[in-house]
């Protein structure tokens, strides 16, 4: 019955819509962060200076309540499939060839019963582009160039040494980089992974021909760890973090209230017991801790600054107006590394934000990127999964710098993108049938803010949760569910399964059900509704 709902809810937006013909087509930009906090570009609430993301929502809209997949390989698998990311082969993480698992819902790569939105566009005619982070297939015939894409320039692994790809996590291990079907070493010197992803993507669009229209998915790595950042963009930022992260955490909640972002009533969670006191810090130690999110800071205002480098294109070329651009983050913050961050290569002992250095900035940071939830990359709770949505389209999107509280997921990217193209989701695609997509297009909610009840839902690493109209039921690995009231308490600090013993065994059931229809691992162990005494 969900499934039908959704699929109604999205047969009723492409009636709503007039035909796309091949004139008036948009282009259609997807531009993602790699473990940014929903509080830290400027926009939604951070001190960090993002003049272009601003711009954008100011002349666009803000989606304040949009959820990822809680990590980067589900939430990339999603996105691109408009499935959860069970149903495309990716419950999990991404793996280095097919022979380390066994297919399935964690194999760890796309599977053949999805379809990509390169995949969709690009029978509907449009050119389809990449440059960035893949993650969702480490070998051939799973890179970009085999699902969709036209063209491709970017990091086919994850996490990566942004000056230098020859010094990555562990000696010896190097990451796949592509153009292409190709593989390619980038150059040692003269390098940044943000500028060169950037450089690629313009390079495509000044070679694209005007004939048809172009879906460009432009996915930075920005600002995963190591933190590496030009030390121009370092310096702009050294000193401004000496109060710490619980006054950070403080400024960044009022500073959302006073925006609108968030009504006076949420609540900022305590600060993440694994976080450091400040206040009994040396001064040695506050200054490393004052760098890393310094660094942090200035990888954010880079990749904010290429935004700026691609929006002037599309408006240098008369294509602005008439171009939907989207930009969200693939999870919260990430906590790894613990309390302080930690250098994951010791060998490597240059300053921090160097090449010479592979540092994260740890769990006392990222704590205040996720301001106002709870928790991080990895879990369900809102700190995890919660994600700014920037959208902007002068020639449909008439409303300028308002917010919408639709409740939202990646997996509307695809049913958004099949809509504003005027292209047609298929049942069958090389010779293999593909699954339904599971989003619903957010096109409705361009034209005014109206709030559709959803339900969504979450696996990963056992972590899981569902979200149910304004009721959350939500557990960490190895934890009793908890029940929240995200009208009420959406910074999840009430929990109500025990008192609410109805709605929480009524969720576990819906939960379950999904679970056993994605191919969960383990799910009736997971789903079993054991609560926290009251």
């Amino acid at each position: 019955m969900r499934r039908a709902n959704a699929f109604l809810l999205a047969a009723l937006a492409l009636l709503g819509a007039p035909a796309a013909g091949a004139e008036d087509r948009p282009n259609i930009v997807l531009c993602m962060a790699d473990d940014m906090g929903y509080s830290d570009i400027g926009c939604f609430g951070g001190e960090i200076a993002t003049p272009n993301l601003d711009r954008l929502a100011a002349g666009g809209l803000r989606f304040t309540r949009f959820y990822n997949a809680a990590r980067c390989c589900p939430t990339r698998a999603a996105l691109l499939t408009g499935l959860y990311p069970h149903q495309a082969g990716m419950g999990g993480m991404v793996r280095s060839s097919p022979s380390e698992g066994k297919p399935g819902p964690y194999q760890g790569y796309l599977n053949d019963r999805c379809v990509t939105i390169a995949e969709v566009l690009r029978r509907a005619g449009y050119a389809t582009y990449m440059a960035g982070k893949w993650h969702v297939g480490e070998f051939r015939p799973v890179w970009p160039v085999d699902r969709g894409f036209d063209r491709y320039y970017g990091l086919i692994s994850g996490g990566m040494n942004y000056f230098n790809i020859r010094l990555g996590k562990r000696k010896g291990i190097f990451r796949h980089f592509a153009i292409d079907g190709e593989e390619y070493r980038p150059p040692a010197d003269g390098f940044y992974s943000t500028d060169a992803f950037t450089d690629h993507a313009l390079a495509m669009l000044r070679e694209h021909q005007p004939d048809r229209p172009f879906f460009l998915y432009l996915a930075f790595n920005a600002p995963h760890w190591p933190l590496h950042a030009p030390q121009e963009e370092i310096e702009k930022y050294l000193g401004k973090y000496m109060d710490g992260w619980a006054e950070l955490r403080r400024r960044r909640h009022q500073r959302m209230i006073a925006m609108g972002l968030i009504p006076a009533g949420w609540r900022l969670s305590p600060q993440d017991p694994n976080a450091a006191d400040w206040d009994a810090l040396d001064e040695e130690k506050r200054r490393e801790m004052d760098r890393k999110m310094a660094v942090y800071a200035a990888m954010i205002d880079r990749m904010d600054q290429n935004i700026g480098r691609l929006v002037k294109l599309l408006e240098d070329t008369g294509r602005i107006d008439n171009t939907l651009v989207m930009f969200l983050s693939d999870n919260g913050a990430c906590h790894e590394g613990g309390t302080f961050g930690h250098n994951f290569r010791p060998d490597l002992t240059g300053p921090i934000g160097t090449e010479n250095s592979y540092h994260s900035y740890g769990i006392s940071w990222s704590n205040a990127s996720n301001t106002p939830f709870r928790r991080h990359k990895h879990w369900i709770h809102e700190g995890g999964i919660s994600t700014p949505l920037v959208v902007h389209w002068p020639a449909v999107i008439k409303a300028r710098g308002e917010l919408r509280r639709q409740v939202g997921h990646v997996i509307d990217l695809m049913a958004t993108c099949v809509d504003v193209a005027g292209a047609e989701y298929p049942q069958e695609f090389n010779g293999h049938p593909v699954q339904p997509m599971e989003g619903t297009s957010l096109r409705p909610f361009f034209a005014a803010d109206r709030e559709t009840p959803r339900t969504l839902y979450w696996e990963h690493m056992q972590n899981r949760g569902i979200r149910d109209g304004s009721w959350k039921l939500v557990a960490a690995q190895g934890g009793p569910w908890e029940l929240y009231d995200m009208n009420a308490d959406p910074t999840e600090l009430n929990d109500l399964a025990a008192s609410q013993p109805e709605p929480a065994k009524e969720l576990a059931a819906k939960w379950l059900e999904w679970a056993e229809r994605v191919g969960v691992q383990d799910a009736k162990r997971l789903g079993r509704l054991e609560v926290s005494s009251p």
